[in-house]
């Protein structure tokens, strides 16, 4: 009996999700467990998996195309056994894993969250050559000219990434899209990533080079790509999944919640004078500014869990235990991993999973359970030279606190001047959630666990 393949939730946040490779042909074997495809959801590339056994008889979506989740992507059946109802019931998306046909019905508007569909493109290329055409001619002549032949709808291709084909070009997403948008070939290019898999530094390079073709006359650029226009005053990147979602949350938050912010300024030589001496006692040892803050702020939600808390519409949800999101900044948006149990972690564990959680983040490589169920979050822009900033809250929680730059400050200290490192800490509140006052004795608490770091190890 045929089985569906479906596009699968493959996040708790997924709405949709983009194909990004096929790893199964049309005609392959398959066994329950084998990976099918990957697929990009709001957070990661996630493997999509085959739920029965038999032959993987029809691809029912293009490489680089998106569909909401529970939309049919394939299906699985045996080799003699009749799927005409299946493919039909799918909308008649039977000709997806064509790269050569010209495929004109293109993914329904409709069906997309993305605001540049490939109609969209088509709309702005036949926009040129209207706004410079004769005068209407009589009823006998041809309406409106088509849009030039060198620039078809574009189609999702095979070749971007490597489906098993014998002709397809390895590449990682950023890749692709610094090759769209500095023009540069990867058919012409020789990956130096695993695999031959051509990576950002080989883009760089080749741009670098001059060893280039316009992109933009290339009939297999995926829709991925970014649409230049006839003019060259402008260019639009199709969203990413993990842009979409972005956008979304932001919207649900800055909008409907009534957000205030406290601000205030630490000192933090002794935090610096803590980390000189673990240091000095080796390598294993050392933690970052930004470690030592992570685990003050851990411990104090512990002690203020009026803090730790989510707004649900009809209640509060106040947690006994700190699962800290950590924001990280990646190619393609922002993720905001989860140390699990902070306020329990010792600073070198917070160490060893802030690094580790931030290089799978910007590798794409997250696990749901790791940039899902935070109770609070924190934002760090000081390594950009930020003094202070506002940070917007992630629903449902209900504050967020955002880290500026430290830096030298003359301030006055039993009535002589003295120079002192110090750091401005601003954290947005939820009023439905947070008072003012509660805000008020958390930040008091989060100081003294700062400006007094042994407090941190008792």
């Amino acid at each position: 009996m045929a089985t569906k393949v479906f596009m699968e939730a493959l996040s708790p946040t997924m709405e949709e999700g983009r194909l990004v490779k096929w790893l199964k042909n049309e005609g392959d074997p398959v066994k329950s467990g084998d990976v099918l495809a990957e697929v990009e959801t709001d957070k990661a590339i996630m493997e999509l998996t085959a739920r029965g056994d038999g032959v993987l008889r029809k691809r029912l979506v293009n490489e680089g195309e998106s569909k909401p989740v529970g939309a049919l992507v394939g299906v699985i059946a045996a080799p003699d056994e009749n799927i005409d109802a299946l493919v039909a019931s799918a909308g008649g998306g039977g000709s997806a894993p064509a790269a050569s046909a010209p495929a004109p019905s293109a993914p329904a508007p409709s069906r997309q969250a993305d605001p540049v569909p490939a109609p969209q493109v088509n709309a702005q290329q036949s926009t040129g050559p209207s706004q410079g055409a004769p005068a209407p001619q009589p009823p006998a002549a041809p309406p409106r000219p088509a849009p030039a032949p060198s620039a078809p709808t574009p189609q999702p291709i095979a070749a971007h990434s490597g489906n098993g084909g014998g002709s397809a070009v390895r590449s990682s997403p950023l890749a692709r899209r610094l090759a769209s948008e500095r023009g540069v070939n990867l058919g012409a290019l020789q990956g130096s990533g695993p695999g031959g898999r051509i990576i950002k530094r080989d883009i760089e390079a080749a741009a670098t080079a001059g060893a280039s073709a316009p992109a933009a006359s290339r009939p297999d650029v995926a829709p991925s790509a970014p649409v230049i226009s006839r003019e060259g005053d402008y260019q639009d990147v199709p969203l990413t999944n993990i842009r979409k979602v972005i956008a979304k949350r932001l919207g649900e938050s800055i909008g409907p919640i009534p957000t205030f912010y406290l601000t205030v300024e630490v000192d933090l030589t002794r935090v610096m004078e803590m980390r000189a001496a673990m240091a000095e006692t080796g390598d294993e040892f050392k933690v970052s500014v930004n470690d030592v803050l992570l685990k003050a702020i851990a411990v104090a939600l512990s002690q203020h869990p009026e803090v730790n808390a989510h707004w649900l519409g009809d209640h509060i949800r106040y947690f006994n235990r700190v699962h800290l999101g950590m924001a990280v900044a990646t190619d393609d948006g922002l993720i905001v991993p989860v140390i699990w149990d902070a306020d329990r972690k010792r600073m070198s564990e917070i160490s060893r999973d802030a690094k580790e959680l931030a290089k799978r983040a910007r590798e794409r490589k997250l696990k749901p359970e790791e940039f899902t169920g935070s109770t609070f979050s924190v934002s760090n822009l000081g390594m950009f030279g930020i003094d202070q900033f506002t940070a917007i809250i992630n629903p449902p929680e209900a504050g967020i606190i955002a880290i500026g730059t430290s830096e030298d400050k003359i301030v006055v200290v039993n009535g002589e001047p003295v120079v002192r490192k110090r750091i401005r800490l601003t954290m947005s509140c939820d009023h439905r959630v947070i008072d003012g006052a509660v805000g008020a004795k958390f930040l008091q608490t989060l100081r003294r666990l700062i400006e007094n770091p042994l407090m941190l190890v008792y």
